[in-house]
């Protein structure tokens, strides 16, 4: 069958010699991010201090309008940061102290990102916070009559991952802020593992927040967070994580706050300038082809996927379910994780998780036959226990 994304192979350079297989961790570079860099670069060099007049203060907002495309959202409701760490520790910071103490309940998923889940303990030890992880029964899905019972009228805060990071497991985000809302409580949606593969809309989900980054499907590589806020929420709330970016007037160097009336508010200190100028290559690709037509494809690889790695006499640990997986298939084995390192030795970037197996995502520049390729390449390796010699050469990956 005609693959007609297929033209946008040639933009990157990286699949020229590796079957790439890994979006879901680092998105392939796209060839015209050499050239972003050096406009950068250029500018700092021609243009000094003039730069941040001449379009790099407005950076954070003018990329993040690109991301709003993609996500669903308004202009001027997305800002840029430097990752999720940083977003979702802005965001709380929007609710501490608590206004009322019996409204102190934070629920999320036991199969959260690590990451997330540091952010939000450690500020559960320092403002008297509850935390309550909702359980796995199989370390892949998360029950979703569960999450929706561990909401409830204490509770604060649901910071939840749209696409968990192990499985690819795709959660009901609509449900799940339905259920927030009846009862009061905020939805920070982390969209990180869909945006770029899986079509959405915060403004139809109606979330409060939404976070990720522009390492994975996006193809924009490390450095490059984005925090959406709902429209209505902008002017109501004050960030205590902040900075001068934030101020109605930064230049007028006030020694007290005056917070922005608009989405800079969200903002604090110098922006990662590089890193936008990185961003931007992959998010014009992305808004180019549409997700709509990159999950189309998605649907179609993972599927095929699927029945390799079945027929290959491997256990697939991802939901079959199209319905309820991201981009990614994750591929069972007993000795997945050596698998692994003998697949990237030889120049199959796949990587590993813990629980779930041998992650694989095919992205709108794959071709149906490094599908085949790969799983190929895994039985090879696991019928002759060829990961062996790599064991014993002592290869670090």
């Amino acid at each position: 069958m005609t693959d007609d994304l297929l033209k946008w192979r040639s933009e990157f350079p990286i699949l020229e010699r590796t079957v790439y297989l890994i979006s879901h961790s680092l998105g392939a570079m796209p060839r015209a991010t050499f050239d972003h860099l050096h406009e950068y670069a250029e500018a700092w060099a021609t243009r000094g201090v003039r730069a941040w007049a001449e379009g790099w203060w407005d950076m954070p907002v003018t990329v993040g309008n690109q991301v709003a495309n993609i996500i669903g959202a308004d202009r001027d409701t997305v800002v840029m940061h430097q990752n999720v760490s940083i977003c979702q520790s802005l965001i709380l910071s929007c609710l501490l102290p608590l206004k009322n103490p019996k409204r102190n309940k934070i629920v999320f998923e036991e199969l959260n990102f690590p990451s997330v889940m540091y952010v939000y303990e450690a500020h559960a030890r320092a403002h008297g916070l509850r935390i309550e992880r909702v359980k796995s029964d199989d370390g892949i899905t998360i029950p979703l009559e569960r999450m929706l019972a561990a909401i409830d009228e204490e509770t604060l805060l649901v910071p939840i991952s749209h696409v968990l990071f192990k499985s690819g497991y795709l959660q009901d985000a609509k449900a799940i802020t339905e259920r927030a809302h009846e009862v009061g409580a905020t939805v920070v949606l982390d969209t990180y593992q869909s945006a770029g593969t899986v079509p959405f809309s915060v403004k139809k989900l109606n979330v409060d927040f939404a976070t990720g980054g522009s390492v994975k499907w996006l193809c924009g590589g490390p450095g490059a967070g984005y925090l959406y806020v709902r429209p209505d929420l902008i002017d109501q709330l004050e960030p205590k994580t902040t900075g001068w970016m934030a101020h109605e007037h930064p230049f007028a160097f006030e020694t007290e706050m005056h917070y922005a009336p608009n989405i800079t508010r969200f903002l604090h200190g110098s922006p990662a300038i590089p890193a936008l100028y990185t961003a931007e290559s992959g998010y014009k690709i992305i808004n180019e082809i549409g997700v709509s037509a990159i999950r189309e494809k998605s649907t179609r690889q993972t599927e095929k996927l699927i029945a390799l790695a079945e027929a290959a006499g491997f256990r697939v640990t991802s939901p079959k379910d199209p319905n309820q997986r991201g981009g990614t298939i994750t591929v069972w084995d007993e000795n997945a994780a050596e698998i692994t390192k003998e697949l990237i030795r030889r120049e199959f970037i796949v990587d590993y998780r813990p629980g779930a197996g041998v992650r694989i995502s095919p992205h709108f520049y794959t071709k149906d036959e490094e599908l085949e390729l790969i799983i190929a390449e895994m039985k090879k390796i696991r019928d002759r226990r060829e990961y062996q010699v790599t064991e014993k050469a002592g290869a670090a990956f």
